[in-house]
């Protein structure tokens, strides 16, 4: 199987699973499922909020640049970009409310404060995208993507307390990063790229002298 292929199953496994988990509860839920997301009136955070969302969007894709499939499809009008949207919606909503919303609130709910709350929520993301860099067999590479990721979620993480423990500021960065990066990542990680270390851009071959 090419790494394409590879790639484009993951992404349908995961888009699948967690669409489902969203729709599902748009179904149980409705209304009351969109306002704790904070997309409602008066809910939606503030303007330090999205402003840093903007900002760690920016960061975490010009760092992810570094990859030499990353930059070849950031925006390559192809099929795993295509799956990439529904992984975006997905994984921008689930993700956000189960590595961001749930721990952070459990940590405020015993009494920690936000840099403890931030650290932790960070590490639980990492840890868990740690299995990218496995991906390429190598633990370099999941080492590399945990400590990555996990400086992703304490971004995440101070976005969400700035926007006042809005989500909506949270997904809506969590959605850009996925639709730009993640079909590249994915690619990266099959390709053994996040495991290198030296990565490179990839040069064209010299033609020689006729």
């Amino acid at each position: 199987m090419t790494a394409e292929r590879k790639s484009g199953v993951i992404l349908a496994i995961i888009a699948a699973l967690e669409v489902g988990w969203v729709l599902m509860n748009l179904q149980i839920s409705g209304w009351r499922f969109i306002r704790y997301l904070g997309f409602a009136r008066g809910m939606s955070g503030n303007l330090a909020g999205w402003i840093a969302a903007v900002v760690a969007t920016a960061i975490f894709v010009a760092f992810a640049l570094r990859l030499p499939s990353v930059r070849e499809n950031l925006f390559r009008p192809t099929l795993l970009k295509l799956l990439a949207i529904a992984l975006a919606i997905g994984s921008g909503i689930l993700e956000e409310v189960m590595f961001r919303r749930w721990p952070m609130n459990w940590l405020m709910a015993h009494g920690y404060g936000a840099v403890v709350q931030v650290l932790g929520a960070g590490l639980l993301f990492g840890v868990i995208h740690g299995i990218w860099g496995l991906m390429g067999k190598s633990f370099r590479a999941a080492l590399g993507a945990t400590i990555a990721t996990g400086f992703l979620g304490m971004m995440l993480g101070i976005v969400f307390l700035l926007a006042g423990r809005s989500l909506a500021p949270c997904i809506v960065a969590h959605f850009l990063i996925n639709l730009l990066i993640e079909p590249g990542l994915v690619l990266a990680a099959t390709r053994g790229e996040m495991g290198s270390s030296r990565v490179r851009p990839t040069l064209p071959t010299p033609v020689p002298n006729q």
